[in-house]
């Protein structure tokens, strides 16, 4: 384990308790996703624990002593050209095709052993370094994509991602870790995230009409079915929902709170751009 993050075990063992117990408790009802640094720090008053971006966000020390739990963003499926460690993933062979949904960030082969090495050695440690107390892991819907989209060319990249996922715990074991979607790979990695979360699965951004819409029900269900049993196999699993919707339509978004909220999840909605806070409306 890097030098930079190595702790007593008593210490990481007494920290890792302490935030399931609160994860758990009655305080996780409420929850933030936010990817700028614009928003001054008394808008995350409310919240229990905050997902920032780990590159620019707002200083972390001051929301840590008010008791927030904070994690880092970190995409393992996808690297974005904007981040600093894109070139080298670059000259190291370990990025794929574009994906056209977000022009300028690229799918990342996760079963390059380099990967795993830049992730535990580089990637991990910088955030923690910053001060957040775990990571947030998204674009992990990536391999299973890939590897249904050309089985010969991408065979094994689900177990590329359920190996590096697995890497991080075994490395990192103290550290929570909060998990996007995926649903693909966690029926082998529920003892080893702490946290799962269904973005979209109730609303999304739909880019042809240019609009938020409703997911279909079926869909939904089928994803609140999964979600299910992934919490009676491991009943200490948080879940969490991500989804986006008009702000100033606040019957719609008392809606999906209320329906969340109901099925189990700890939800959040916002706009798909996640650059401002959204408080929950209170009608």
């Amino acid at each position: 384990m890097p030098s930079c993050f190595r702790e007593k075990p008593s210490f990481a063992l007494v920290f890792l308790f302490t935030f399931l117990t609160w994860i758990n408790g009655a305080f996780a009802n409420s929850w933030v996703v936010y990817y700028a640094d614009k928003e001054p720090e008394s808008r995350f008053e409310s919240y229990s624990l905050i997902v920032f971006d780990s590159m620019s966000h707002p200083p972390l020390q001051r929301l840590k002593e008010r008791g927030k739990t904070i994690l880092g963003y970190l995409s393992l499926g996808e690297v974005e050209n904007h981040r600093p460690y894109y070139h080298t993933a670059l000259e190291r062979n370990l990025l794929l095709m574009e994906n056209k949904n977000w022009p300028g960030s690229y799918m990342v082969d996760v079963r390059n052993p380099i990967w795993t090495q830049m992730v535990i050695e580089t990637l991990v440690p910088e955030i923690l370094q910053q001060g957040f107390h775990g990571i947030f892991i998204d674009t992990m819907d990536n391999p299973g994509y890939l590897e249904s989209l050309d089985p010969e060319r991408f065979a094994g990249m689900r177990q590329g991602g359920i190996d590096l996922i697995r890497a991080i715990h075994r490395h990192y074991p103290q550290v929570p870790i909060m998990i996007n979607r995926g649903f693909d790979l966690l029926e082998h990695l529920l003892y080893d995230v702490d946290m799962i979360l269904a973005e979209s699965i109730r609303s999304h951004y739909d880019a042809a009409s240019q609009t938020y819409v409703l997911t279909p029900d079926a869909e939904y269900n089928a994803i609140l079915a999964q979600l299910q049993r992934f919490k009676e196999i491991r009943p200490h699993l948080s879940l969490f929902s991500l989804d986006y919707w008009l702000p100033s339509d606040i019957p719609g978004l008392v809606a999906i709170y209320r329906q969340q909220r109901s099925h189990g999840l700890l939800p959040y909605v916002a706009t798909r751009e996640l650059n401002q806070v959204i408080p929950e409306p209170h009608p």
